[in-house]
């Protein structure tokens, strides 16, 4: 193994006394004495270019043509740089680039999504005489860099979004002061069933890395897997249902069903009712008619009063359950194809965490129709309770003793 350490100590005491050729032989010499990868080794310790020690190896060996590779420049030698030669060259690679500049003007860093070869290209049609190379080790001084896509826009910011944080925070607080039952509750991402490719690597024998799909077709046998995950915020438990068919409230609701039934009535013994933090929309949405109906049903077959806790617009991704139960079901599973499942439900199983999460699952293969109407008499039937502060996404069902006129 080629000592890189040692190699810059010895250059970084030489180098001092060292002119042009010195150097050139130096660094020739230790990457011969280094035998195979000496050159790459020898590159690394002292910064000297590739093509620097290749000529001082042809030099130690006698065949080095010309006389101005054996002689030493004086100081300041050589072709000038491009920003000298071509004083417009930086400021026309700035125009080029400031129209689609993204970030915080006042970061240090700044990133473009326009190729080197075009902004080559685009350089050369001005009349500039620079290659590709020239222009990535530009923008690398410039500051800018190559950067993917980041999602953290959420759209328009309610008026009372902290408020409603605030108030969700406050309400389930109390319920587990209470020792109450209080879930978040979301769909995952709908996944393929089948051989397809999934994120993530994982470690294999060499050479066999699992072959799945070239196209992501959904099987029409399989189709796809819908998790709905309920994550218990006190007891830091988690279940999954996985569903085949339509993310409809129906399947949200029996999934909560579910839980209690596998879960949570072993867990609140003593419960008179349920908190449940959701998102605004998807299958437990704010709005939809099919979710409160099915959840009145839930709150009369337990004869506990669900109280509801919708995040409020643009804000899904601080549901407790995506980044207390999804996220860890995610990286189980990275790399591994969802071949059927069967494989889901084991996967989703046996996700853990170090702080204690575990998980349990089960696969609903109830068909849920999608479409179903919901009448205003139905509505009207439901004994529900909307809250003084925004009753739109908060609101409890109580189970019905006898028909609410309204």
């Amino acid at each position: 193994m080629i000592d890189v350490v040692a190699i810059k100590l010895r250059y970084d005491a030489l180098s001092p006394v060292l002119d042009e050729r010195g150097r050139r032989r130096f660094a020739a010499a230790e990457a011969l004495a280094a035998g195979w990868g000496g050159i790459a080794a020898v590159c690394e310790a002292t910064g000297i270019a590739r093509s620097t020690i290749g000529y001082g190896l042809k030099e130690l060996r006698g065949g080095a043509p010309g006389s101005a590779l054996r002689g030493v420049r004086r100081k300041g030698a050589g072709r000038k740089p491009l920003t000298q030669t071509d004083p417009t060259l930086v400021s026309d690679l700035e125009s080029l680039v400031d129209p689609v500049t993204r970030g915080d003007p006042m970061s240090p860093l700044k990133w473009t999504s326009k190729s080197l070869r075009n902004l080559a290209c685009a350089l050369q049609a001005m009349g500039h005489r620079v290659g590709y190379d020239v222009v990535g080790t530009l923008l690398k001084t410039l500051g800018y860099s190559l950067q993917a896509n980041r999602k953290t826009l959420e759209g328009s910011r309610h008026v009372d979004r902290d408020a409603q944080f605030r108030h969700i925070a406050e309400t389930v607080k109390r319920a587990i002061g209470a020792e109450q039952p209080a879930i978040s509750v979301d769909t995952k991402k709908k996944e393929l069933v089948g051989a397809f490719k999934n994120g993530g690597r994982e470690w294999r024998p060499a050479g066999s890395p699992e072959t799945v799909r070239v196209h992501d077709f959904v099987d029409p046998k399989l189709g796809r897997a819908a998790p709905y995950g309920v994550y218990d915020i006190a007891d830091d438990k988690g279940w999954g249902s996985v569903g085949i068919d339509h993310d409809t409230g129906a399947f949200a609701v029996n999934a909560i069903r579910s839980w209690w039934t596998n879960m949570g009535r072993h867990r609140y013994a003593n419960a008179h009712s349920l908190t449940i933090t959701a998102d605004g929309g998807g299958s437990n949405g704010s709005r939809l008619r099919l979710w409160k109906i099915e959840l009145q049903k839930l709150a009369d077959e337990l004869g506990l009063s669900i109280a509801v806790l919708h995040l409020p617009p643009g804000a899904s991704k601080w549901n407790k359950v995506e980044h207390r139960l999804f996220s860890f079901i995610s990286r189980n599973w990275r790399g591994r194809p969802l071949l059927d499942y069967r494989t889901i439900v084991e996967l989703i199983g046996a996700t853990t965490s170090t702080r204690g999460l575990t998980v349990r699952c089960e696969l609903d293969e109830t068909l849920y129709p999608a479409g179903i109407k919901i009448s205003d008499a139905e509505m009207n039937d439901l004994n529900i309770v909307r809250d003084e502060f925004h009753g739109e996404w908060n609101y409890t069902i109580k189970p019905r003793t006898t028909k609410i006129a309204r």
